[in-house]
């Protein structure tokens, strides 16, 4: 029987309606926690959807409608909040009289504990190389407020103490060791042995290095943005990860190949992967649990059918619990991986009694359309139809009753359509189809859901049922 890791569903997914005031800064709480992902609509108006995340930094929008690059937006977001986000005079976030709404999703929190376990190879002389990550002396990103464990047990490290210095090479390069938040324990190659860091608020730029040898650290950069470094794949990424909620949030740049693999941190397979360019034009790409094939793609900013591999590349699920890689039939992954193109990806997995990623087929009936067992009851539910067009429809109950008929989509800039045939009851354990219509119940149609939980289910009460 599955248990679930999360208690209270509201720590970690959460939505907020509000009426714009047209103010040019105004804070919006009631979130439970400081967001790490936030995507903003205007339900009333023709606006772009703005999605925001920690990791690149508040005012970085990118809008699942279009394949644009990012571009700062403070007034519409301006900076996240230990209980929301300060929006500003922005239509989109604010419109005078507007009716808003904010989906809002927690990464890694803004404490991160980190492990990074420490080796030492030859690679023109001795050089520090971390979860066995096939380049050496790199440059590590750390988190203001995290707490960093560099495990030096391995024998490798014996009489190569790790420390910390504001200069580079340190002690060697005419420094002074760095001590701030810093403890060393234990005897370098033996078991237990350990420095730990917590970064200071404001921490100047680091560098790690041996007080024995020269030569054999890099620097570590300490930013109040959120995210640490990831060695999960062959490409070094920058990952906020929650893993109790089983969601992060990770940036790379693109090295070009399609051989590569991005770590995402969450110690499983992925069943739900978001990708989108952020200083390239692209489209999102989106890749999950359901689909025909683990390379198969769907694109947030459109209506296509699930798509094979094209001549620009696609994201591909792998069957491996540390990274997500590319698929081409062309050896070019332009459109995910481009050389030097920084991207964002958004990581899921199941969690039972919280998140839910899956497809489920139509039957055309409104009075007994498929009931989706979650083992939870839905806050909130986004259905793409993959065999024919079809747009990204989203619910959530913080808009819409059971028995009510309201959408917002995706891929679309429209206000919020009311009675257009998309009604799902979300019930306790799942949600149920109660129109027949080809946006969610077309009959033999195939589609795609996510959905994370109000009220998750646990222990014995975890059980499927059905719905009538």
């Amino acid at each position: 029987m599955a248990y679930t890791t999360v208690n209270k569903g509201t720590d970690h997914f959460n939505t907020l309606t509000w009426t714009g005031n047209g103010s040019s800064s105004r804070n919006i709480t009631g979130v439970g926690f400081q967001p790490d992902l936030t995507w903003i609509k205007n339900r009333d108006e023709t606006q772009w959807h703005f999605l925001f995340d920690s990791v690149r930094g508040a005012s970085r929008a990118i809008h699942p409608n279009e394949p644009n690059a990012e571009s700062s937006q403070i007034p519409c977001l301006s900076a996240f909040l230990s209980d929301g986000f300060t929006v500003g005079t922005d239509i989109a976030s604010n419109g005078s009289g507007d009716n808003i709404v904010a989906w809002n999703w927690k990464a890694g929190g803004t404490a991160p504990a980190v492990t990074y376990t420490v080796k030492v190879v030859s690679d023109s002389g001795n050089k520090y190389r971390f979860d066995d990550f096939g380049t050496s002396a790199v440059t590590l990103d750390l988190q203001e407020g995290g707490v960093y464990t560099f495990d030096q047990s391995d024998s490798s490290n014996s009489n190569h103490p790790l420390r910390f210095s504001t200069t580079s090479n340190g002690t060697h390069g005419g420094g002074s060791e760095y001590t701030t938040g810093v403890v060393a324990t234990g005897v370098p190659g033996q078991s237990g042995a350990k420095t730990v860091i917590t970064v200071a608020a404001s921490a100047p730029t680091l560098f790690y290095y041996c007080t024995q040898h020269s030569g054999m650290g890099g620097q570590a950069n300490t930013n109040s943005l959120f995210g640490s470094s990831n060695f999960g794949g062959s490409i070094q990424s920058k990952a906020s990860v929650n893993a109790t909620s089983g969601f992060s949030i990770v940036e790379w740049t693109g090295d070009g190949s399609e051989s590569s693999t991005v770590g995402h941190g969450l110690g499983a397979e992925l069943n739900l992967l978001i990708t989108k360019e952020t200083t390239g034009a692209d489209w999102w790409h989106h890749v999950q649990t359901g689909m025909s094939s683990a390379s198969h793609n769907v694109f947030w900013n459109n209506n296509n059918v699930e798509r094979v591999p094209h001549n620009d590349g696609h994201l591909k699920l792998l069957s491996n619990t540390s990274s997500f890689g590319f698929d081409s039939s062309t050896s070019n992954v332009n459109a995910v991986n481009h050389s030097g193109i920084e991207n964002i990806a958004y990581c899921f997995k199941n969690v039972p009694g919280f998140s839910k990623f899956g497809s489920y087929k139509g039957n055309g009936n409104a009075t007994y359309g498929p009931f989706i067992y979650t083992g939870f009851k839905p806050a909130f539910t986004m259905v793409k139809r993959i065999d024919v067009a079809n747009d990204w429809n989203m619910q959530d109950i913080k808009r819409a009753l059971n028995g009510e008929d309201r959408i917002l989509q995706a891929n679309n800039n429209n206000g919020e359509n009311v009675g257009g045939g998309y009604k799902i009851d979300k019930l306790s354990n799942g949600f149920k189809c109660r129109e027949s219509g080809t946006e969610t119940n077309a009959d033999g149609g195939t589609y795609i859901y996510m959905a994370f939980a109000e009220a998750p289910q646990v222990g014995t009460n975890n059980v499927p049922c059905t719905a009538r």
